[in-house]
This record gives structure tokens, sequence and C-alpha cells, in this order.
């Protein structure tokens, strides 16, 4: 049975791991199970369902991504934020544990809906 992806809601999955006892993993878990586009990023090397870690520190160019899904904690946020903010998402969902309040104005003065919640319950309920 061949998947269709929907590319309505591409979202970038910030802090991704191949470890599946990770939360970022268990994301990615569920937008492929639904057959939802997602594209991982993170500071290591690896590979989340065929897709290739994108290394966070090279600052990848990406389009079209619709929303940011973040895993990684305020402490190491800092050198991200402008690079995240600067791939326009329509959104940023900020997981428990990774709520930051300078990121959260930057990202609502750039126009971006900040969402502190947790995307595996948004996901669980339909709420995504």
């Amino acid at each position: 049975m061949e998947v269709v992806r929907s590319e309505k809601k591409k979202t970038l999955i910030v802090g991704a791991t191949e470890n599946p006892s990770r939360y970022a993993f268990m994301a990615a878990s569920m937008f492929e199970e639904r057959g939802m586009d997602f594209v991982p990023i993170g500071i290591k090397k690896g590979s989340v369902y065929g897709r290739d870690i994108l290394d966070l520190r090279q600052k990848p160019a990406l389009e079209g991504i619709h929303t940011i899904t973040l895993y990684i904690g305020p402490a190491n946020q800092e050198e991200w934020i402008d690079y995240l903010i600067g791939l326009k998402p329509q959104r940023i969902i900020f997981n428990p544990g990774t709520e930051n309040p300078v990121f959260f104005r930057k990202a609502k003065e750039a126009g971006i809906e900040v969402l502190p919640a947790c995307n595996l319950v948004m996901l669980s309920t339909g709420q995504f």
C-alpha cells in the first residue's frame, strides 16, 4: 500500500533523532503513520523513516515549511532562533520543556503563530 503524503503542513522536526525512546522520534513516527510530510533536522547524524537527519549546524535552506515543532530546550535554542524564524513557518510548536519567552516574542513579532503545546497530543486528538 502506497502512503499518500500531505504537503499541506510540511513540518520541520527540530531535534530529530534515531533514538525511538525520544519524543522527537515518536513525533516522526506519528507523522509517518499518518502520511504527513516532515523534515528531520538535528545535530546528530542518522535517518528517520528513510529521511536523512539534516545538519542543523549547516542551517540548510528549506522551503515550504508550514510548522516547526521543537524538541530542543531553551538552553540550546539561541543559536537557531533567527534561522528557524527565517524559514517563515506559519507556526512553531513549543513542546513541553522547550518553552522560551525570547523565542516566543521574536516569532510573534515575525507574524508566526506560537503554540506551547504537545505535538504528540495534537496529532493523537486531531488538533494538528
